[in-house]
């Protein structure tokens, strides 16, 4: 027994003791910690930022951009890229007018100012000849076998060319003709058409008030602009661009979603089965991947009642989800396996814990990353699935613009206007690129195993 007897100052407070820092990190949830890792990927953010832009585009640039898709304007047809032009009032196409005669010394001239509309050529006639064959390249010519295209024979020593003229360098050619064979050197003459646009055409598109008078023929008109160039029929690209991402955006996001989820309900369903049931079912999975794709596409557009050269959009995405759910399905299958053992499942299981609280409190929410990932991949290939059936003829079919049929437009044209054939191509490979590293950038934040960049 303790003899101490107590005093005074042992019940006095003690001293406050020196205040020690202490290294202390907010905790993080498993979605927090994969947002941070995302956010850090600069790769990953600028291809989500890409992909908003498009898709604000889809949605909002028809309200931005009022240009009708499917307005032809023929005497603007393959226009490349860039602001206003300006184009030559000319009168209304009519009667061939009367022939000229060329300038002292020149064997073959233009008779008045060359344009889009005509190009009036006249020539000095030769001794002997019964009539004059006519050809018009794009290119300088280099022999007498490369002329170029007739354009016809005449009797008379001049000709007027309205055969779909461009504002662009001609080579015209006029060769003899003795007895309908041709006999003599061919005349070349270099013409550059001005653009042109007729008067009856410039009071419909409003570019004229409706009082003008014909003394302003000869007059420069400023066209609308096109910022991407127009097409063989005149339309305008970035109309048919921004229409067309509505329909190819639709058909790339809304496949994936549905038979993403089509995926999760039966690969988790056969998962969680498991045994006898869940083999029968990946065995009818696949059965399915086994299934040709385009032969079931085409069965689709005849079940559908389709005509050649109807758009077969609602075919399409059907054949995209009741075929491409597999995948997602084995994905799903495999992480449920893995997840239906682990100990807090046994745990809640014993706890009393149902199937439908098992499935939505522990195993769905553990497939969502993977499953992520996944639809993150799949978006680019839909996308890609749908220019690829359009640009052969199974998928959205004109007017109905789509990037894959503007490609199956623009193929025709690829040589001499590119733009046709590059602009729609260049939206498709930045979408499909922004989806690829957008998927790359949400494998790597939701992969806890990986190292932090």
């Amino acid at each position: 027994m303790s003899s101490h007897v107590p005093l005074p100052g042992d019940f006095l407070p003690l001293a406050a003791a020196p205040a020690e820092h202490v290294a202390a990190q907010v905790s993080l949830s498993y979605w927090q910690h994969a947002r941070a890792r995302l956010r850090a990927d600069r790769r990953a953010m600028c291809s989500l930022a890409v992909i908003a832009v498009l898709v604000i585009g889809a949605l909002a640039g028809p309200l931005l951009w009022r240009v009708d898709p499917a307005l032809q304007r023929l005497d603007e047809a393959s226009q490349p890229p860039g602001a206003g032009r300006s184009a030559l009032l000319v009168a209304d196409p009519g009667p061939a007018a009367a022939p000229c005669a060329p300038e002292a010394g020149a064997e073959l001239a233009v008779c008045g100012t060359p344009h889009t509309a005509a190009v009036r050529l006249a020539w000095h006639p030769v001794a002997g000849a019964d009539g004059y064959a006519v050809y018009r390249h794009e290119l300088a010519p280099r022999d007498r076998e490369d002329l170029g295209v007739p354009l016809g024979a005449v009797a008379a020593p001049a000709f007027e060319d309205r055969l779909g003229l461009e504002a662009r360098r001609y080579w015209y050619s006029v060769v003899p003709l003795r007895a309908g064979h041709e006999a003599g050197d061919a005349t070349t003459l270099r013409v550059e058409p001005r653009q042109a646009i007729a008067w009856s055409a410039a009071l419909r598109r409003g570019l004229l008030p409706a009082d003008a008078g014909h003394e302003r023929i000869g007059s420069q008109l400023q066209l609308p602009a096109h910022p991407l160039g127009t097409d063989y029929l005149g339309r305008d690209i970035l109309a048919r661009v921004i229409h067309g991402a509505r329909t190819s955006l639709f058909i790339g996001i809304v496949a994936p979603l549905l038979f993403v989820m089509a995926g999760l309900l039966y690969g988790g369903l056969a998962g969680y089965l498991g045994g006898r049931i869940d083999n029968a079912m990946m065995r009818l999975a696949d059965f399915v991947v086994a299934l040709p794709f385009l032969l079931f596409m085409i069965l689709f557009k005849v079940a559908f009642g389709l005509r050649p050269g109807e758009s077969g959009v609602m075919p399409m995405l059907l054949a995209m989800v009741l075929l491409g759910w597999p995948a997602s399905a084995r994905l799903v299958r495999g992480q449920v396996l893995a997840i239906r053992n682990e100990p807090y499942v046994q745990a809640a299981r014993l706890m009393g814990a149902g199937a439908p609280y098992l499935i939505l409190r522990h195993m769905v929410p553990n497939v969502l990353g993977v499953l992520l990932v996944a639809l993150s991949f799949a978006i680019p290939s839909a996308i890609f699935t749908e220019a690829f059936l359009s640009f052969i003829g199974l998928g959205v079919a004109p007017p109905t613009p789509s990037w894959g049929s503007l490609c199956n437009d623009g193929i025709r044209s690829m040589l001499a206007h590119p733009h046709e054939l590059a602009v729609p191509a260049a939206f498709i490979s930045i979408t499909v690129l922004a989806f690829n590293l957008l998927g790359d950038g949400l494998r790597d934040a939701l992969d806890t195993r990986a190292e932090p960049a």
